[in-house]
C-alpha cells in the first residue's frame, strides 16, 4: 500500500550507515527544523537524504538519541496490520523450521524486521513488549497481526521494562485478550515448566538460554549442581532430568523458586531439586565456610552494564562472581556463566572470566562460547542485537 507519511531528512554525509543496512538513525544524523521537532514521538515517517531522495520508512522520537528506526527501505509503505503480519508470518515460518514445539521468541526486534518489538510464545498464550514510542503506536496493528497469524487463547501486554524510560513512555501489564492466569506452560527439551507471564521477569522465560541449558544439562550426569541465580528453575531441572544427583537453586525471587518448585514436580524430579531464597553473594560465603564443593556450577545473573556508564564497577562484577564460584567448583568440573549486557563485548567478558579464574587460583579452558539461541537471530549490522554471551569451562 502507498502511503504518505512525514519526512524527516538527514544531514549531509550521513546516509552512508542506513544504506549499508543499518537500522538506526541517531538524533544528531537528523535535520532537527522546527517542523521535525514537533513530530509526535512514534510517528511513522519517510526517511529522505538531504537531497530528498527517499531511504525508507520507520519510526521517529525527536526527543531520544536513537531517533529513527527503520522497517524497510521503502518510503512509499505503510507499517500497518497488514505490514506486520507479513513480518510475523515470516518469523513463524522460520520457527516452525527450528522447534517442534510452538514455545519460543516469535518477534526479536530489529533482527525480525519489526524494531523495539519483542513476541514471546507460550503456546496458545503469546506475551508482547512495546520497547519504544514507535511499537507503542503501532500496538493496535501488532494485536491484529497477531490474532491473524496465531489466533491465540490469551495475549499479554508486558509493557514494564526500564527500557521504556528513555522513550518517556509509562509502564503498564495487561492482559489484551482471554486469560493468562500464572503457571503457563513451556516445554522445552521434552520438560514441562511453568512461567508467569504478568509478573516474571521479562516476559516470564528466558528463551535465550534453551541451547545452553542443553549443553549444561548433559554435562550433569551424576553430579552435584549449584544453580546461582535460578529464577524458574530451567538450569537446574534441566540437569536434574540428565542424571544430576542433587540441584540447588539459589535465587532472591520466592515467586521465581515457586515456579521452580513447580517444574520439578511437574517433571518427577522433586526429590533431586532443592530451591532457597537468599542472596548470591551471601550464599557463595556461606559455602565457602561450609567447604561445599560442586561438579557443576551455573551462574546465570541480571544485566550488571545496563549502560555505559556501569561498564567498569559491571566488568569488575563479573570477575568478582567468576572468583567466588570458580571456587565452588570440584577438580575436573564445569563452571557455566554469562553476561546478558549488550554493553559487554565478548572479549571484554572472557577476559574478566579469565581474571577472575587466576584470582580463584584456578586453571581450566573453555569448552563452549555462545549467545543466544536460533530464536533470537542477530541483525548483522547491529552488535547491540548480540547482547548474551555465555561461556562454559571445565575447571581442573
Amino acid at each position: 500500500m502507498t502511503a504518505v507519511h512525514p519526512d524527516i531528512f538527514l544531514l549531509a554525509g550521513r546516509d552512508r550507515r542506513v544504506v549499508g543496512g543499518h537500522p538506526w538513525v541517531y538524533s544528531n544524523e537528523v535535520r532537527m527544523d522546527a517542523a521535525t521537532k514537533s513530530l509526535e514521538p512514534g510517528c511513522v515517517v519517510t526517511l529522505r537524504r538531504v537531497d530528498g531522495k527517499p531511504l525508507g520508512i520507520g519510526t521517529f522520537n525527536p526527543h531520544v538519541l536513537i531517533a529513527y528506526r527503520q522497517f524497510a527501505d521503502d518510503g512509499r509503505m505503510d507499517i500497518d496490520a497488514d505490514f506486520i503480519t507479513g513480518r510475523l508470518s515470516r518469523a513463524l515460518a522460520l520457527r516452525q523450521k527450528l522447534f517442534a514445539d510452538p514455545y519460543y521468541r516469535l518477534i526479536h526486534g530489529e533482527a525480525d524486521g519489526l524494531p523495539g518489538l519483542v513476541v514471546d510464545r507460550f503456546g496458545d498464550t503469546v506475551v508482547l513488549q512495546c520497547a519504544t514510542a514507535g511499537t507503542d503506536r503501532l500496538l493496535p496493528h501488532v494485536v491484529a497481526a497477531v490474532e491473524r497469524v496465531l489466533d491465540p487463547a490469551a495475549v499479554v501486554l508486558r509493557n514494564d521494562g526500564a527500557f521504556r524510560d528513555l522513550e518517556g513512555l509509562s509502564h503498564e501489564v495487561r492482559v489484551v485478550k482471554g486469560s493468562a492466569a500464572p503457571p503457563v506452560s513451556v516445554v522445552e527439551s521434552g520438560l514441562r515448566f511453568a512461567a508467569d507471564p504478568l509478573g516474571g521477569q521479562k516476559t516470564g522465560w528466558f528463551f535465550d538460554q534453551r541451547d545452553n541449558r542443553a549443553f549444561v544439562a548433559h554435562l550433569a550426569e551424576d553430579a552435584r549442581v549449584l544453580d546461582l541465580y535460578c529464577h524458574a528453575g530451567g538450569f537446574g531441572v534441566s540437569a536434574a532430568a540428565h542424571g544430576a544427583i542433587s540441584v540447588l537453586g539459589i535465587d532472591s525471587s520466592e515467586p521465581a523458586l515457586a515456579l521452580a518448585r513447580q517444574a520439578a514436580e511437574w517433571n518427577g524430579l522433586a526429590e533431586r531439586c532443592v530451591f532457597a531464597r537468599e542472596n548470591v553473594y551471601a550464599a557463595l560465603e556461606r559455602l565457602a565456610t561450609e567447604g561445599a564443593n560442586y561438579d557443576v556450577v551455573v551462574a546465570d545473573p541480571p544485566a550488571f552494564v545496563k549502560s555505559r556508564k556501569d561498564l567498569k564497577p559491571g566488568l569488575s562484577g563479573y570477575r568478582k562472581l567468576t572468583r567466588l564460584t570458580a571456587a565452588r567448583v570440584a577438580p575436573g568440573g564445569f563452571l557455566f556463566i554469562a553476561s546478558c549486557s549488550h554493553n559487554v563485548d565478548f572479549q571484554a567478558f572472557q577476559d574478566e572470566v579469565a581474571r577472575g579464574l587466576t584470582q580463584a587460583g584456578r586453571a581450566g579452558r573453555i569448552l563452549r562460547a555462545a549467545g543466544a539461541g536460533a530464536d533470537h537471530p542477530l541483525h548483522p549490522h547491529l552488535a547491540e542485537s548480540a547482547y548474551l554471551t555465555a561461556l562454559t569451562l571445565q575447571l581442573d
